[in-house]
């Protein structure tokens, strides 16, 4: 009997694949990669015609060494690692590390770990798809030339061992960037006004928010403007000037990639990237479901389509007119918008295998993680392929003099996809309802007045979802690079994790800020995204990969070459403090960590002495007169505190300035070019050079 051998690349898809073929197949694993360019050099260069240098990883000797008994024995090879441009390239360099140019060797491939999708992957197998490898290698080599050739002049520097990414960078960039808006941002004061109304014959008051004039909209921007309105207002006749109705419909969602799956869990089950790409590949790979064996649960879950199968659109449609009534089945399906942006359609969606095998069904012999995310891929998946959901909307105008008062309501009278599926934060949406009594010609009276006033908030700090989201919008980075782009710039220090939100640290600071100077081309946004488009160019076989490299390569070099000559010219020591060592005397100087700056004695290592540096910037503290310094939370995030912590409890995210507010008499602080009262609800601002004169 023939004997044939499928390689895949975990051990968890052994299992599940080995119950799909018969006796006479032999499935292993090569536990991911088994070849890549050497640690200890760059690996690739002019020299040799920019040829990579592959060398076997450590540690793979004896599955490679197993790998190759097997193949001894089969007569036919079938590589079936993952459907993407890595699992193309494992697939080449497992020929080349098992000599398979000479065995019978076919590439399968599928998107989904199900009987009829292996069984299919055989009888359509073919060879290595030789573009996209060479698209794969293309990023390998550009990803090793930025890194090998950056971080010297890193480690010269900041003198310790950094390092510097291609993508990675320029998510660092995209965080700095924000946070100096942050920075700078200088409040706008505004107020609301909403009046409670009483509807002749209704118990309950009606509250009416301010619209402005019968011609235009208004913003009521001081007290002063507010305090003219409620004079204008007194003894005003408040009447209903216009009653509309109408209806919206509410679209369904489009199913999950990548970037949206890693934004949903984020929002809705508080999962970080890294985490929900770890539990979705589980699910893919496959699960022991009990009375079933191992199953896998998704399709693949590398892909920025949100293409859905012939079959198995036929079959979630046929499961909803079964479970919820022909009515909530969808005519269409919702298109999502990509804003012009080439998505690779060789993957479906992210969605169940089966639509009938639902959450509840399966989740005793699930984790609670793996049964949460399941959950929100299978509703979203069905929701794809419900009606869109209906509403009565009614919006009223109420004419006071000059002024008009509006109140918005609406009902919804079709759930539509909303029956299974809604997204994180929008359960609240949709809860107001009109009062049956109000019409054209109901009375009403004034009963008080709701005034509050109101800062206009700072951009928000980015997210792992919304940097995941910001990434996917400029292009920049695949589906199977967001996740550890992000956990590389947090496990580094560059950015640290607060409640959620990503903050830049001192240490991100400082690469950021050589990057951006020696290196503006790598931190640029549209240099990268037009560096993806140019790596989809060679998985299409429009562009020749080495062309990219030995574009790209040069300029690298020039720009390392320059930014060290630079660095030649600055005597980098360092930096001397007044404050003495009190295990030797020496004066201690400042040294770079893993938290960035610290004291240290120079008398390491017979003295190893060391301390926080506390960098004094020149401001009394405003609630004791010592010294504000700069200081560090636990993660690495900056802000400004007394030096007299814990004693006396100052502290201000925004760098102070000596001077005080000449209008409240609170301290002031930085916000770019300006200098503002810490004191929101004062509002007073200044350019920085009056400050300064």
């Amino acid at each position: 009997m023939a004997r044939y051998l499928v390689i895949v690349e975990s051990p968890t898809k052994v299992k599940t694949i080995k119950k799909f073929l018969g006796s006479n197949y032999v499935v292993v694993a090569s536990n991911g990669h088994v070849r890549d360019l050497p640690k200890s050099q760059l690996g690739v260069g002019p020299e040799n015609d920019y040829e990579p240098k592959y060398i076997t990883i450590r540690g793979k000797g004896e599955i490679l060494a197993n790998l190759r008994k097997e193949v001894k024995k089969a007569d036919k090879v079938y590589l079936a690692t993952d459907p993407d441009r890595e699992g193309e390239a494992i697939s080449w360099h497992l020929c080349k590390a098992l000599k398979l140019e000479n065995k019978k060797t076919y590439r399968i491939s599928f998107n989904e770990i199900t009987k009829n999708a292996v069984k299919a992957s055989l009888k359509n197998a073919r060879e290595i798809d030789m573009d996209l490898v060479d698209a794969q290698q293309a990023r390998r080599v550009l990803d090793r030339v930025v890194g090998y050739k950056i971080s010297p002049v890193l480690w010269a520097k900041v003198k310790r061992g950094l390092s510097a990414g291609r993508v990675q960078s320029v998510a660092l960039r995209i965080i700095a960037d924000r946070e100096e808006e942050i920075n700078a941002f200088i409040p706008e004061e505004y107020w609301s006004l909403d009046a409670n109304l009483k509807v002749k014959g209704e118990r309950k008051l009606l509250n009416a928010k301010f619209y402005g004039t019968d011609k235009k909209k208004m913003t009521i921007s001081s007290k002063e403007e507010l305090d003219k309105i409620l004079k204008e207002l007194e003894g005003a006749s408040y009447e209903v000037a216009e009653i509309k109705k109408g209806e919206r419909t509410k679209k369904a969602p489009v199913p999950f990639t990548t970037s949206t799956l890693q934004q949903e869990a984020s929002k809705a089950l508080n999962f970080a990237t890294g985490k929900t790409m770890q539990i979705a590949q589980q699910l893919y790979e496959g699960v022991d479901i009990k009375g079933n064996g191992t199953v896998g649960l998704i399709t693949y879950l590398r892909t920025d389509s949100t293409r859905i199968s012939d079959e198995a659109d036929a079959n979630v449609r046929a499961y909803i007119g079964e479970q919820y009534g022909e009515e909530y089945v969808a005519v269409g399906e919702t298109k999502a918008k990509t804003g012009g942006k080439i998505i690779q359609d060789a993957h479906e969606a992210i969605r169940p295998t089966d639509p009938a095998r639902t959450p509840a069904a399966i989740k005793e012999s699930l984790t609670r993680d793996q049964f949460r995310l399941y959950q929100l891929i299978w509703k979203r998946f069905l929701a794809s392929r419900m009606q869109p959901a209906k509403y009565e909307t009614t919006s009223v105008k109420i004419s006071a003099g000059k002024y008009r008062f509006t109140v918005a309501a609406s009902k919804i009278v079709f759930q539509g996809f909303r029956l299974v599926y809604t997204e994180a934060g929008e359960e609240k949406e949709e809860k107001s309802v009109l009062m049956k009594g109000l019409d054209m010609d109901s009375k009403l009276t004034k009963e008080s007045f709701d005034t509050k006033q109101h800062f206009t908030q700072p951009p928000a700090h980015y997210t792992e979802a919304t940097l995941v989201k910001a990434l996917e919008e400029l292009g920049i980075g695949r589906p199977s690079t967001y996740a550890p782009t992000i956990s590389t710039i947090i496990a580094r220090r560059y950015v640290a994790k607060e409640n959620k939100n990503l903050y830049l640290t001192e240490l991100g600071e400082v690469v950021d800020n050589i990057m951006l100077q020696s290196f503006p081309s790598i931190v640029d946004v549209n240099f990268t995204a037009n560096m993806e488009s140019l790596l989809d160019g060679v998985a299409e076989g429009k562009v020749k990969w080495k062309t990219i490299i030995e574009n790209f390569y040069p300029d690298i070099e020039a720009a390392v070459e320059k930014a060290q000559k630079e660095l030649e010219t600055v005597k980098i020591e360092d930096e001397v403090t007044d404050v003495v060592c009190e295990q030797c005397g020496r004066n201690m100087v400042i040294k770079y960590g893993p938290h960035g700056k610290f004291l240290a004695c120079p008398g390491f290592p017979e003295c190893r002495n060391t301390k926080p540096y506390l960098e004094k910037i020149g401001v009394s503290c405003p609630l004791c007169g010592k010294d504000v310094v700069l200081r560090k939370t636990k993660k690495g995030r900056k802000y400004y505190g007394c030096e007299d912590n814990p004693d006396c409890e100052f502290m201000s995210w925004q760098k102070p300035v000596q001077k005080k507010c000449p209008r409240c008499g609170n301290y002031m602080v930085e916000k770019g070019n300006k200098i503002c009262c810490s004191d929101a609800q004062c509002g007073y601002v200044e350019n920085k050079e009056n400050s300064d004169k």
